[in-house]
C-alpha cells in the first residue's frame, strides 16, 4: 500500500510518500481502509522532533474514517464493512492500518468520511476541555487562543452552546471573520491589539474564568496575567514552542489552576469514549456544530499540508485523501 513515512525529523519535507508493507489486524485489532485523515498540530509536533517518534520509519497520523475490512481475535467492537472512524492510534497518513478496536466509533449513516476525520480528534478534544475540566456556566468568560483554527472553532462552538462569554485571539482580518461567524464576542487580532490589554479593559480587570491555550511559548505568560480568580489555564499544547520550568509561585495571587490535559486521560474507558464521540458526531450531523474544512488534499502532498498548518496559512481543520 501506499503511505506517508518519515526517517528522520526535520522540516516537511521529511514527509515521503513511499510503498509501505499492509498492516495484518492482530488480537483486539480490526483493518480499516482509510477513506479521510486528519492532520493535527501533533503531527507537526512529532515530524519536527518536539515529541520524535520512539523509532523509524514512522508513519504520522492520528485520525481518520474508512471501512472496516478485516477483524482480528476477538473482537466484538465493530464488523466487516462497518463504517467507522477513529483517534488517537498512530498510523492513519496510509491507505490502511491496524486500529485497537475499542477505538473504532460508528459513524451515523448521514455522516461521510471527511466529516468523520474532521470531528474525532478535535471535537472530543473540545468535548472535554469544556465540559471535562471544571463546570462552565452561561456568562463566564473565556479566552480561546488561535481561534480560527479547526481547535479554536470548535470551542468557540461547544462555548456558545454552555453561553460563555467568548474572548478568541487570531492573526488576520479573515480569520476574525471566521471566529465570529462560529460565536465568539470579542475577537482580537494580535498582530494589531495587546490581546493583555484588551482583555483586562473588557473585562475591568476581572480577567476571565478560563483560558484554552495550545500556542504555548508565544501566549503563556501574558495569558496567564489575564486569569481572573480561580481562573483556569488549560494548555493543551504548544504550537510554538514549549514554555519551560514553572515555578508554582506563578499562580498564586488568585488560587489560578493549571492544567496540560490530553485527550487519551479523557476517554480512558471505552464507555467515555463513546460519549464524547457521540456527542460531537451528533452535533455535526445535526448541523449544531458546523464543521470547518479549509484545505483538502491527496495524501501524497502530506507536506505541503503541514507546511500550511505550521505556517498558519489554513483556516479550519486540514484533511488527507489516501
Amino acid at each position: 500500500m501506499k503511505g506517508i513515512q518519515i526517517h528522520q525529523t526535520g522540516a516537511p519535507n521529511v514527509l515521503l510518500y513511499e510503498d509501505i508493507a499492509d498492516p495484518q489486524p492482530g488480537p483486539g485489532q480490526a483493518m480499516v481502509d482509510i477513506k479521510a485523515a486528519g492532520v493535527n498540530f501533533t503531527d507537526v509536533s512529532s515530524r519536527r522532533g518536539s515529541n520524535p517518534p520512539a523509532s523509524f520509519p514512522w508513519t504520522p497520523g492520528r485520525e481518520a474514517a474508512g471501512v472496516v475490512t478485516a477483524v482480528g481475535e476477538g473482537v466484538t467492537e465493530v464488523a466487516v464493512g462497518d463504517r467507522v472512524a477513529y483517534a488517537m492510534h498512530t498510523g492513519a497518513y496510509a491507505q490502511r492500518a491496524a486500529v485497537p478496536s475499542w477505538l473504532l466509533v460508528q459513524l451515523p449513516e448521514n455522516a461521510d468520511f471527511t466529516a468523520g476525520a474532521a470531528t474525532m480528534l478535535q471535537g472530543m478534544t473540545a468535548h472535554f476541555l469544556v465540559f471535562g475540566i471544571t463546570q462552565l456556566n452561561a456568562g463566564d468568560r473565556v479566552l480561546v487562543q488561535a481561534g480560527a483554527g479547526g481547535m479554536g472553532l470548535w470551542l468557540i462552538q461547544l462555548l456558545r452552546k454552555v453561553g460563555c462569554h467568548i474572548f478568541t485571539t487570531v492573526s488576520t482580518e479573515a480569520k476574525a471573520q471566521m471566529a465570529s461567524d462560529a460565536g465568539a464576542d470579542q475577537v482580537i487580532i494580535y498582530t494589531q491589539q495587546d490581546f493583555e490589554e484588551e482583555i483586562k479593559k473588557a473585562t475591568g480587570g476581572e480577567g476571565v474564568r478560563m483560558i484554552f491555550d495550545a500556542v504555548g511559548q508565544t501566549t503563556f505568560t501574558k495569558g496567564l496575567n489575564c486569569l481572573g480568580l480561580r481562573g483556569y489555564m488549560a494548555l493543551y499544547g504548544a504550537a510554538s514552542g514549549p514554555i519551560g520550568p514553572i515555578e508554582p509561585a506563578t499562580l498564586a495571587g488568585g488560587s489560578r489552576f493549571l492544567t496540560r490535559p490530553s485527550l487519551g486521560d479523557y476517554t480512558s474507558t471505552r464507555g467515555e469514549l463513546l460519549q464524547r464521540a457521540d456527542d460531537v458526531l451528533g452535533w455535526v450531523t445535526k448541523g449544531e456544530v458546523k464543521l470547518n474544512i479549509g484545505l483538502t488534499l491527496p495524501l501524497a502532498e502530506a507536506a505541503e499540508a503541514h507546511r500550511q498548518l505550521e505556517g498558519r496559512e489554513t483556516i479550519g481543520k486540514v484533511i488527507l485523501m489516501p
